[in-house]
Order: structure tokens, then sequence, then C-alpha cells
């Protein structure tokens, strides 16, 4: 950018700049809620959701621009989670005074990071050329993103690249860098549209930028392409199994009622004799995250499970809670959110347990810092990680189980097929989303796990949404929400690690390895501006 231009920006203290620049941060977080899934889902939108703030805090004081991303990162988080003010109230009894601030620091400490990224878009378009920001600025936002995936257990809901779930033939290329490549592309046609603007559409400009962004999006789409073709010969070729998921609509209100465990038990017990009569004949039947509302371990209604997979002669896979005794302490029993597989005698051959524990839901963080949160200890529980290691093998298929939220996290999965994983099932209880827009966004981003994997995914959910997923991310079938659901599927077994397994996952860090550098870049460059400026005085 010229100094002339630099001159153009420079900040503006009246109330009607001001106004602008808020209405455009405002119309940013429209167009994302627009081209998001469980918003609009018009995901065009995504394309230049961000050019209004990009424009913006290059038109106002570094203040101003903090000011902006923090306005657009709370907006924005607060459309995207509005529904956990459902979950601590309805489910976790907390009254809305307590409910609501909870929603608004999470949105805060979400929105630190696009107000990070306002920072770094304004001093790298105001202090670097249009060509290194254009590049800059995706390295920024896909580290940003990473590092909101890993800091503090990590929350990555609903990065952009996710917004492409719709359309499986533009994702094809996560297998290579993940969705974190996916959300780079969206930012990098923001970053150019947004210089197209800041640079008053120069033609020297223009063709200097439109060149390798054509080129880049160019060649990321043929690979889409090839790999679609590519994907679906193979599929056709690969090794299948049939596979049954039930979905039970357990009430969550009444779920882990003792005296509803049994009809609980029952009514799992008869869909699946119901399923078992379909054809093809189910060799493995999934049923939900917590399905089995009581530790197994010597329980009675163990019983009817392990005659029910005797008399059909299927495996079952099915998510439920376990505990083992360290000592004999009741303080030394370990509890775990678990997988659990059934052999076709009733056997229990295999058990797994959830990895990526929710804060405050099953885990509290700190607690021998924090004595005075045994209360809250006390109410959710305190459940042990278990460990990614050796798939449940299940004839043909070694399954990698993601449970709950772990779908959202792309290194579980990747994991799992690392270690030989060549199905996916994801078990969940998506209940306590209610009907809101959370069920949308886990289906969402559960899909892309499917092609940086290449892996079939099937899903299993107490409410819905329950699904099979092609390693091409096409839904093969999707249950409604809040209705008893069966259904079998062919599902095909893949064997081969993808680009992104082997290495490609690092995509997300070398982003914020780069956006670092160009950061210091700037600084070094600003450098002596500052010795010149002091020398004068």
């Amino acid at each position: 950018m010229t100094r002339k231009e630099q001159t153009h920006t420079s900040p503006a203290s009246s109330a009607g700049a001001i106004f602008t620049r808020i209405s455009a941060a405002g119309a940013t977080i429209f167009l994302l809620w627009l081209g998001l899934p469980g918003g609009g889902g018009f995901w065009p939108l995504l394309l230049l959701a961000c050019v209004p703030l990009l424009v913006s805090v290059c038109r106002g004081s570094r203040r101003q621009a903090a000011f902006l991303g923090l306005f657009t990162g709370v907006g924005h988080f607060l459309l995207q989670l509005y529904w956990i003010v459902f979950v601590l109230g309805h489910y976790g009894g907390l009254p809305l005074f307590l409910s609501v601030p909870a929603l608004l620091l999470l949105c805060l400490y979400m929105a630190g990071y696009v107000l990070l990224f306002s920072i770094f878009a304004r001093t790298s378009l105001l202090h670097l050329s249009p060509f290194v920001s254009l590049w800059l600025l995706p390295c920024a936002w896909v580290g940003l993103d990473y590092l909101r995936s890993v800091l503090f257990s990590g929350f990555p809901w609903m990065d952009l690249g996710y917004g492409l779930a719709e359309v499986p033939l533009l994702f094809q290329s996560a297998d290579i860098w993940g969705h974190y490549g996916l959300t780079f592309m969206i930012i990098l046609l923001n970053s150019f549209l947004s210089l197209l603007i800041l640079n008053r559409f120069d033609k020297q400009v223009t063709m200097r930028l439109a060149l390798p962004v054509c080129l880049f999006l160019f060649v990321t789409g043929a690979y889409s392409g090839w790999r679609w073709q590519q994907m679906e010969n193979r599929l056709g070729q690969a090794e299948s199994m049939n596979v049954a998921v039930v979905q039970g609509n357990v009430d969550q209100a009444q779920k882990w009622n003792p005296a509803r465990q049994g009809v609980t038990v029952q009514d799992y017990i008869e869909k699946s004799r119901q399923v078992m009569h379909q054809k093809p004949k189910p060799e493995l039947l999934v049923w939900p995250e917590t399905a089995l509302p009581f530790y197994p371990i010597s329980h009675p209604l163990l019983g009817p499970i392990t005659s029910f997979v005797r008399d059909e002669q299927v495996m079952l896979l099915t998510g439920s809670p376990w505990y083992t005794r360290v000592s004999l302490r009741p303080e030394n029993i370990q509890f775990f959110n678990s997988s659990l597989l059934f052999d076709t005698q009733g056997y229990i051959v295999a058990r797994t347990s959830k990895s990526h524990l929710v804060p405050f839901g099953e885990y509290v963080p700190l607690k021998g810092f924090l004595p005075f949160l045994e209360p809250l200890i006390e109410a959710v529980g305190d459940f042990i990680p278990g460990k990614i290691e050796n798939p449940p093998a299940c004839k043909k298929a070694r399954i990698g189980v993601l449970i709950c939220f772990e779908s959202i996290f792309p290194d579980i999965s990747r994991k799992w097929v690392d270690g030989g994983a060549n199905l996916l099932v994801n078990m969940t209880n998506d209940a306590w989303y209610g009907r809101s827009s959370a069920p949308h966004q886990t289906l969402a981003m559960t899909r892309l796990r499917a092609v940086e994997t290449r892996r079939s995914v099937v899903r299993s959910a107490n409410t819905g949404f329950s699904a099979f997923i092609d390693p091409l991310g096409r839904l093969q079938r999707v249950s409604p929400l809040f209705v008893s659901w069966t259904a079998v599927e062919n599902v095909q077994i893949m064997g081969d690690r993808t680009f992104f397994v082997r290495g490609g996952y690092l995509f997300g860090p070398g982003c914020a390895v780069l956006a670092f550098a160009g950061f210091v870049v700037i600084i070094w460059r600003r450098q002596p501006d500052r010795t010149v400026r002091k020398h004068k005085k």
C-alpha cells in the first residue's frame, strides 16, 4: 500500500465514520451467519463475508480495529453458540442470570482470536505489500483457529471451512490439508477482494494479485475434481460391511432415571431385533453414546443384551459409562465415558474411552488448585480421559471410536486412522442441544472427518442426526431429529492413509508459525522508522 493510500486510510474520529465501521462489522457477523450451517447455510456468502471487517479495520486506529474485532467475534459466536444457554439452563439447572453470563464469557474468549486477527490484519495491510498481505492474512486466521483448537482444552467450533460441508465436490482437497485448508481458501478470497477495494481497483495491483489467486484456486479445484473421480472408482472396488444404526430417541430428562433403565434397554433391543430382519443383514450394530445408562459391571440388565447378541449372532458397539477400581478406597475409583464392543457370544471384547473430555461437563479443570469447585465436581462428575490405541476389531473393520464432540477435533480421528482404524464411528448424545443449530453444525464438522481420513463414518446419535457418511463426505443416509430411527447401510472399508494423516495435519500449526514470522517482520521493518523519529526529536 502506498504512502498516499496510508494517509487515506488514517484514523478518523467522527461519529459517522465510527458508526459506518461498526455497521461493516455487523455486516460481517450477518454474512457469516447466513453462510454457515445452522444459519442460512448459503456458503457462497462466506467468500466475501469478512471483506467489510477487513476494509473497516484499515480505516481506523489500532484501538478501533481491536474493538471491531472484538465486536465481530462476540456477535459471530453468540449466533453460533446461543444454544449453550439452553444446555446450561434446561439440563444443567442453572438460572438465566448464570447461564447467560457463562455464554458471554465463552464468546468473549472466542472473540479474542478475532480481535488479534483484526489487529494483525490492520498492521499487515498498512505496512506490507499487497502481495505479502494476500497470503499472510489467511495464515493468520488459520493459525489463530489452530490455537483456539488446542489452548485451554480447545474448542474449534464451526471454523469457516466447515461452511463448504454441503458441497462435497468443493472440499475434496481436505485429504491434503484438512478443513484448515478450506478456511485458508475462504480467507484468501476475502483478502483478495479487500485488497482490491483498499487499493481502489488499481490495475497493476489487481493483475499482480489476481493471477496467483486464480492459479491457486484452479489447481485446488482441479485436484478436488480429479480426486472425486478417483475415489468414486475406488469406492466401487473397496471392501464393505453392513452396519446398522439404532437411534433410540430417549428423553434426556428420563435417561438416567433408575426406574427407566430397564425400559430403555428393552427398547434398544426391540428396535435392534427389527433391524436384524432387514436386508442386507447387519454385521455390526451401533448404539449411541451412553445408550446403556448404567455401569455394566455385574449389572443385571447386561443379561438381556448378551442374550440378544448371541441369538442374533451380531456384534454390538454401544456407549456406556465405566469404572475401574484402582484400590479399595472410594476416592480411587476411576470413571470413564466409554464404548463397549460385544462379540457374537455376548462377551465384551474391547473398550475404548473418550480421550477429549468436556471441561466443566465431564471434569473440572485445575480442581487441585481450586478447592471451592468441589460442589461442581460432585455435580458434573470427574471422568478420566482414555487413550487412542488399538482400534477395536470387528470382522473386516478396525474401528476408530469418536465419542460425542470428539468428532469436531480432526486430530482425534487422524490418530485413530494412523493407528490402523479403517472405519470411524461417532456415537453421541445431542439431545442436550434441543432443536437448535448445534446438531446441524456437528453433522457438518463430522463430514469433514470422512474426507480428511478417507474413511466411512457411521454416526449414531440418541436424538439425531444419525448418519452414514462415505469417504467422499456424502450423506448416504441421515435421520430426522427427535424420532426413533433405524437404518442399515453397506459402508466401504478403506485402508490407505491420506497425506493429511501422514503430515498434512501440520498445515494449521504451520500457518501459525508463518503468521508469527510475518508479525516479526512487520515489527522489524517498523523499527527503523521509530529510530528516525526519535533522532529527529
